[in-house]
């Protein structure tokens, strides 16, 4: 007989793991026990015969649980003639040492729980918490490892005595679920409208619930909640739905009047709204929807998908100007409980206020949204953890995230080559993500947005914390930052160092981490790297966003770029592109910008007056940054063209110009390539002006935007090219925010590809600066001296 101790770590709590061990284990006659341990790990004792262990392991090893990713298994086995146990149990879970794994994401209701949501002779029949090991919230209700119910949101909920029975069977699939519950013990629902008195209570009782708020004047809980919320939608009102890691403010998505209302109520007035449906075939009525589309809507991760719109079946308002939507499934029984009472697809846009994270208590959701909600479905388990909704797309057949985080997060990346570093990394400021190297294992946070606010930067540090305790790390003993010195992330870093939580803060230039990201991705020594964004602090002082670096994860040259031209009003410019296109059309001929934006009737938002004071600031060089992003230019160029004259959310000019450009057909115009202090590039003001004589020859607008971005595109692409052979470089790489653009991102990969040379480009992590934490780390890792 062998006694063998066998430590597991990866995502092995909360996925169903212990309970699948137990049937393995007994199957092959063996007896012992399983445990988890505080860092997210679990330990196996097993005794039995030495084949029936081996043929344990190859289980465990080949067939482990849907949910669950072993990253290693590491087994001591001893000969031993005394048996210490008599049968296999699940044994109280124990501390361990650190950084073994973390806890599985919020994960969709899986097929079986729906199922019984839909059986009326089920016992979880019309209950919207039901779930099982397979499925249902996991890093939005766990306060500490290891995972149990009473380290969850779920011990406020003792089980019932039909719950506990299923719990503590080992044929129900509920076995060990600790986040089972049913309508008679687990979280409750209430539908409600706001009074006119104040809250006094706090949001959390004493019985670690998150009560209902006095001001929430109770119309229906319940089952009935439910039907009072699905017919105050129908009459078209604004309601607020809290779900697993959040909230959302929702409206139906045909109702014109009721967009209208939620765009004036929450200031949005042409932000792109995110739509679910409550199947596949209502999203096909007005999507054209491919199978990599549906693939990634129906996987259990249900991010929000950006999907070419037919322009039928929803109102005009859901998506001002964009030629695609974002779309998703439901993904809680709450969800589904609505639309068996709603036909029509519902808004879901954030439950948040300006500049400030997702609600999600529910005294924060009823003070912050009573003048934005007419109703509110609350319910009473708490969310320890908001998560707010992954975003992808589908560029060039696979899958691109723009938006890593419910269903993704704190799931780990692996970084290659980077032996036991451990290490923080903060990101940049816009749509900030912070990730943790341990050993091999890059863990990230959920989405925390821009950091540009104390509330934001606020939730940031309660992410990073909120991921050293899911996974069990201890702080690094380094942080990396970007680049620029004004980042708020950039005074957390240092102010990590000044309180000794780490020892060192490393800076790396947000470029490079763009390049690296992809680097580490594919395992790629080096390559001609294309980071194409909005801005990015140069290592000269200047605003980056249209390079060409020859790039390893330990450095790069910056051997191309867009011409530099001046953005007059600096970062005013970024919401005011008019000011752009005056920029480049300085750049490219002084003497005729005046002119120029007269006769094409170019609009500042602050009409005649604003445009005389930046052509002064042009003529002065007064406050007038240069730029060489990518970016920019297409902002310059939706301006130009009247697509959009003021940015009111991040990307807004160059997504509009993309949905102006899908429906034309590029005019064959040539990107002029020259040289500029020792390096080449895109000679983009001579290419405005191209753009300028198609614009006086009547050109169409969709056409012209077309053109743009192909020629963009064509230009960066060959200077790469050829750049990459002189150095002989076999890979050319793309990153950076523009890499969303469906078009300007396969036409680079269709120009590397015809001139023989291998292209990479983000998969696992945005190409966006939701992938800067983890490139950051991939520079930091690969250092010598690390």
């Amino acid at each position: 007989m062998e006694r063998a101790t066998i430590r597991v770590n990866g995502i092995v709590q909360s996925v169903g793991f212990r309970p699948f061990v137990y049937r393995r284990a007994v199957a092959h006659g063996l007896h012992g026990t399983v445990r988890n341990l505080g860092d997210a790990g679990v330990r196996i004792e097993a005794e039995g015969q030495p084949d029936a262990i081996d043929a344990f392991l190859t289980d465990i090893k080949n067939n482990p649980p849907p949910l669950a990713r072993i990253t290693s298994i590491t087994v001591d086995r001893e000969h031993t003639s005394e048996s210490m146990f008599e049968t296999f149990e699940i044994v109280e879970s124990q501390s361990g040492d650190s950084g073994g794994g973390s806890i599985p994401p919020d994960t969709a209701i899986c097929e079986n729980c729906l199922a019984d949501l839909r059986d009326p002779e089920s016992r979880y029949h019309n209950y919207w918490a039901t779930s099982c090991v397979d499925c249902g919230p996991r890093f939005t209700v766990v306060e500490s490892l290891p995972y149990d119910r009473h380290t969850t949101s779920m011990a406020a909920f003792p089980m019932c005595e039909e719950c506990r029975s299923a719990y503590e069977n080992p044929a129900d699939r509920r076995y060990h679920a600790q986040t089972i519950a049913c309508c008679n013990c687990g979280p409750q629902l209430r539908y409600g409208t706001v009074s006119d008195s104040q809250t006094t209570d706090p949001a959390v009782s004493e019985a670690g619930r998150d009560r209902f708020p006095d001001t929430l004047l109770e119309t229906a809980s319940g089952k009935e909640a439910i039907k009072k919320a699905a017919a105050s939608l129908r009459d078209g009102k604004l309601v607020v739905v809290k779900g697993i890691g959040g909230a959302h403010i929702t409206c139906s998505a045909t109702d014109t009047d009721a967009i209208t209302r939620l765009r004036n109520r929450t200031d949005r007035p042409e932000k792109p709204f995110a739509v679910m449906a409550s199947n596949i075939e209502t999203i096909q009525s007005f999507t054209d929807l491919s199978s990599t589309e549906r693939d990634t809507l129906n996987s259990f991760r249900r991010p929000i998908v950006l999907i070419e719109a037919t322009g039928s079946g929803l109102a005009d308002r859901v998506a001002p100007d964009l030629h695609t939507v974002g779309v998703m499934l439901p993904y809680s029984g709450i969800h589904y409980r609505l639309f068996d009472r709603i036909e029509e697809p519902l808004v879901m846009t954030s439950a948040n206020l300006p500049g400030q994270p997702m609600l999600r208590s529910n005294n924060s959701i009823v003070d912050g949204l009573d003048e934005v909600a007419d109703g509110f479905l609350l319910h009473d388990r708490r969310i320890v953890t908001r998560c707010d909704d992954s975003v992808a797309r589908i560029v060039d057949g696979e899958r691109r995230l723009i938006r890593r985080s419910r269903g993704f997060a704190p799931t780990a990346i692996s970084l290659p080559n980077n032996g036991e570093m451990s290490a923080l990394a903060v990101g940049a400021e816009l749509d900030v993500t912070a990730a943790i190297l341990e050993k091999q294992e890059c863990y990230y946070t959920q989405y925390v947005g821009d950091v540009d606010s104390l509330d934001t930067l606020a939730y940031l540090k309660n992410a990073i914390q909120r991921l050293l305790d899911v996974t069990g790390t201890e702080w690094p003993s380094v942080v990396v930052h970007d680049l620029h010195p004004a980042f708020n992330t950039t005074d957390y870093a240092k102010e990590l160092v000044d309180s000794g939580t780490v020892a060192r803060a490393v800076s790396v230039q947000h470029h490079h981490a763009h390049a690296a990201s992809v680097l580490a991705e594919h395992d790629c020594h080096r390559a001609l790297s294309l980071t194409l964004d909005g801005v990015g602090y140069g290592p000269d002082g200047t605003v980056w966003g249209g390079e060409v670096l020859d790039a390893t994860r330990t450095g790069f040259e910056r051997v191309g770029s867009l011409a530099p031209v001046p953005m007059p009003g600096g970062d005013k410019a970024t919401t005011h592109p008019a000011r752009l296109t005056a920029g480049i059309l300085y750049a490219a001929d002084p003497d005729r910008v005046e002119a120029i934006l007269e006769r094409h009737d170019v609009q500042f938002p602050g009409g005649d007056r604003e445009r005389n004071v930046v052509i002064q600031q042009l003529e002065s060089d007064v406050n007038t940054p240069q730029t060489s992003s990518a970016g920019r230019f297409l902002d310059a160029v939706a301006a130009l063209l009247g697509v959009c004259t003021r940015r009111t959310y991040e990307g807004e000019p160059a997504m509009k110009l993309e949905a102006a450009a899908a429906r034309g057909s590029p005019h064959s115009l040539s990107a002029p390539i020259s040289s500029l202090n020792g390096r080449r590039v895109v000679n983009t003001p001579q290419l405005f002006t191209e753009l300028v004589r198609l614009r006086s020859d009547g050109v169409s607008v969709p056409d012209i935007a077309a053109t743009a971005q192909e020629t963009l595109a064509r230009g960066l692409a060959d200077l790469a090219i050829e750049e990459a052979e002189i150095r002989n470089c076999e890979t050319v790489s793309l990153s950076g925010g523009v890499a969303y653009n469906e078009h300007i991102a396969s036409q680079i990969r269709d120009s590397v590809s015809n001139a023989g040379l291998s292209f990479i480009t983000n998969r696992r992590v945005p190409p966006g600066d939701g992938g800067i934490a983890y490139g950051q780390l991939a520079v930091v890792a690969a250092q010598p001296s690390h």
